[in-house]
């Protein structure tokens, strides 16, 4: 198990400050992922203003966390359309990054999304919404 999380580098470089050798440890040296040293689950951060997937530009990238809605619990939440785009982009310019798409499937089920939904994504990553909601609709083997 994993969690991500939307983080300004700043805020990333605190954290870490604050946090290293207390509870938490980097996955490598440097990196932008840490892993709880009781539960060891692994915290992938996702800085602010980068692009998903290979990192090149592209017309989608990570919000900054004070663009998130709050959530439940006072807990910043993507909204279902920002993890879609982040997701699907991802999915495009990595192929190492399938699981993202996988997931996308996996959520157009969980969700019953209508194939419509594609209209409220960026036009980047529309066509292969359209593809992956097809894929969804067909029967899942038992």
């Amino acid at each position: 198990m994993d969690v991500e999380v939307v983080i300004t580098a700043d805020g990333l470089r605190r954290f870490k400050e604050r946090w290293l050798g207390r509870g938490y440890v980097e996955t490598s040296a440097g990196s932008k992922s840490v892993r709880d040293t009781e539960t060891k689950v692994r915290i992938d951060f996702l800085i602010a203003g980068e692009f998903p997937g290979d990192g090149r530009p592209k017309p989608v990238r990570f919000p900054a966390p004070d663009s998130v809605p709050m959530g439940p619990g006072e807990v910043r939440v993507l909204d279902l359309r920002t993890l879609f785009e982040l997701k699907l982009a991802s999915g495009i310019s990595a192929a190492d990054r399938i699981q993202d798409l996988a997931d996308v499937v996996a959520l157009i089920r969980a969700n019953h999304l209508s194939e419509d939904f594609a209209t409220r994504l960026d036009a980047s990553v529309r066509e292969k919404y359209a593809e992956l909601w097809r894929a969804a609709q067909q029967a899942r083997e038992p």
